[in-house]
């Protein structure tokens, strides 16, 4: 194994396991648990917000497990086909997943300011994913490249949330609103900033792949 490759090991790790995560709400009452607990009661017996809600974390599942995938370049390479349909799902997994957060966002405990941090997080996850899905129609494969970085960056804040909150609830706030407050915004932008630095780089390196969808 090489050394390059390590540092996928436990971006890999992450994403699938809080990819498969969603299904822990199918085998365990997660009402009086985790981030549900948190929710009033009302909101947790509206069928609308639950629709929304479970379509948010499976697909957003999904798209964490697909996501990662799409930057092998080995998989690019060798397997087209492979690469085009694992990013058909994982576009329409991000339609449905930001939409229904987006959605859900305006119900987030903590008030306005997790309403506007995840908020924002919903929008800008929707729209770079119709970036991504737009410039490779286009054959723009760099800038298909770049944007798919961006989305998966917004993507992998499920990771990053589920790192930050317990670590600042536990041994900075010592209560979970004002940690949740906090990492409705931190679970997202540090991750942008990160994509950004990657961007900078990738751009001065040629593009791995001419292909369009």
């Amino acid at each position: 194994m090489k050394l390059k490759n390590l540092p996928w090991i436990p971006f890999a790790f992450f994403a699938i396991v809080i990819g498969l995560y969603p299904l822990i709400y199918f085998l365990v009452d997660m009402r009086s648990n985790g981030l549900l607990q948190s929710k009033p009661r009302a909101i947790l017996n509206d069928g609308i917000w639950n629709a929304a809600f479970y379509t948010h974390i499976i697909f957003g599942g999904i798209a964490l497990i697909t996501g990662w995938t799409q930057f092998s370049a080995r998989l690019r390479q060798r397997y087209v086909n492979i690469h085009r349909l694992v990013g058909k799902i994982h576009v329409i997994a991000v339609t449905l997943s930001s939409v229904a957060g987006l959605y859900i966002a305006f119900f987030a405990t903590g008030g306005l300011v997790c309403v506007l941090g995840f908020g924002s997080l919903a929008i800008l996850w929707l729209i770079s994913n119709i970036m991504a899905y737009n410039t490779i129609r286009q054959g723009q494969i760099r800038l298909h490249q770049n944007w798919m970085i961006f989305n998966y960056a917004l993507t992998f804040a499920a990771v990053t949330l589920r790192i930050w909150l317990p670590l600042l609830s536990a041994f900075v706030f010592h209560d979970f609103i004002p940690a949740y407050r906090i990492v409705s915004w931190l679970c997202w932008v540090p991750n942008l900033i990160i994509a950004l630095i990657i961007i900078n780089k990738t751009n001065n390196k040629p593009a791995l792949i001419k292909q369009q969808v």
